[in-house]
């Protein structure tokens, strides 16, 4: 699907995720630091728990801290990705 296609459904691009996008992403992860993302026009900061492929796609599972609720972000719906260091 071409970034033009995606922009008309979703009103915005993903993100181009460079190795050191991935490596930042996958970091965070590890350490089970806090992101920013944006998905879809909506932010979220969550915790990113790990990287993966969830049904053929490669994805984030994180967690809502103040719910508990575990969400899958598939890296190609996210439009910003920000790894919180504190």
């Amino acid at each position: 699907m071409t970034a033009e296609r995606d922009r008309t459904r979703t009103g915005s691009v993903p993100m181009k995720w460079s190795p050191a996008n991935l490596d930042r992403l996958e970091r965070a992860a590890r350490m089970g630091r806090r992101v920013v993302l944006r998905r879809r026009g909506t932010e979220y900061v969550v915790v990113a728990r790990k990287v993966g492929s969830v049904g053929g796609r490669e994805a984030l599972t994180a967690f809502l801290p103040m719910t508990g609720e575990e969400l899958v972000f598939r890296l190609d719906e996210i439009e910003s990705l920000q790894v919180l260091e504190s």
